[in-house]
């Protein structure tokens, strides 16, 4: 039984899982994404005492509170209990790329240790992944209204053409830090 479970559930199995829950949401007038709980959070604390934007009843989006603490409680679970610590599987072309950017050991680790490290924290690397990369996150999640869970996953299934838009987008800045800023941040 664990064994099923610490192996990736196929297609077949997850996606009609994913539809059912987005089914559900559409039908109780709910939008799944995960962001938007940084507002909820703020809205808690106080802050719309400070700015207008954290003014709503938060008490209407504490289901997507429990989602968030739910898949952090499911993550540790299966980080913790139900993975193996063979590393990644990665294609032959894929290691020798990373090699050749100086990522040492791919696939060791889910996380390499050459990029994400306490060490690497506090180098110039480190600070501009991190750092640079949390905030352009933040800021880009923000910027299009939503994350990109919240967009792929729940606006396109509710057919909203900015979703649509927001998505392409996502992948686009994706293969521009792929192919072009990635080689040029682990080389610093």
């Amino acid at each position: 039984m664990i064994e099923f479970i610490s192996q990736p559930w196929p297609w077949y199995v997850a996606g009609p899982l994913i539809a059912l829950v987005m089914f559900m949401l559409l039908y109780f007038g709910n939008n799944f994404g995960v962001s938007a709980n940084l507002a909820t959070m703020c809205s808690i604390a106080g802050a719309g005492k400070a700015a207008d934007f954290f003014k709503f009843d938060w008490t209407k989006r504490i289901w997507n509170l429990v989602f968030v603490v739910g898949a952090v409680i499911g993550g540790f679970i299966a980080s913790e209990f139900l993975t193996t610590d063979s590393g990644v599987e990665l294609a032959a072309a894929t290691i020798t790329a990373l090699n050749e950017l100086g990522v040492a050991q791919p696939g060791a680790e889910f996380l390499p240790s050459s990029i994400f490290s306490w060490s690497t924290l506090f180098s110039l690397k480190g600070l501009v992944i991190m750092v640079g990369g949390g905030f352009l996150v933040g800021f880009g999640a923000r910027y299009a209204g939503g994350c990109t869970s919240g967009h792929a996953i729940s606006g396109i299934s509710d057919l909203q053409i900015p979703s649509l838009i927001a998505v392409i987008g996502f992948f686009i800045g994706g293969l521009i830090m792929t192919y072009f800023l990635l080689p040029i941040i682990l080389n610093l």
